[in-house]
């Protein structure tokens, strides 16, 4: 089977979400998202992806570094709810999370977004068209 290549336009090209409990994370983002990520290790260090093939635009992984820690006050990442905010919505308190912001709209008719914690304290976005 071969590789496609994904040729991403978008600024947004690779995320990391730093992670306490790398299992618990996993789990909290399947259920969220209703996908099977990906498992793997690079140089003895375990991940979580969010394959770009997977999601059709950036990828991104979970990852339990030493110097990479969990909070809010980190870098905020949005994810592509594709139309399917409300749902996604409905699975944050299921996967271990809490709404911060309910779905709001985007100035200008960009869609709309919504902001949680996840399980492992980090604020993250949710965006839909």
């Amino acid at each position: 089977m071969s590789k496609r290549t994904i040729v991403n336009h978008s600024p947004i090209n690779w995320f990391e979400i730093p992670c306490e409990d790398l299992d618990r994370a996993a789990e909290f983002y399947e259920t969220l998202l209703n996908v099977k990520l990906e498992r793997a290790e690079l140089d003895e260090n375990p991940m979580v992806i969010f394959s770009s093939e997977q999601t059709g635009g950036a990828g991104g992984n979970l990852v339990k570094r030493p110097f990479r820690k969990p909070g809010r006050g980190g870098t905020m990442v949005y994810l592509n709810c594709d139309g399917r905010l409300d749902e996604v919505l409905g699975r944050v308190p299921r996967a271990g999370g809490l709404v911060l912001m309910p779905k709001t709209p985007v100035p200008g008719g960009h869609g709309h977004f919504a902001c949680l914690r996840d399980s492992e304290g980090n604020h993250i976005g949710l965006h839909s068209y």
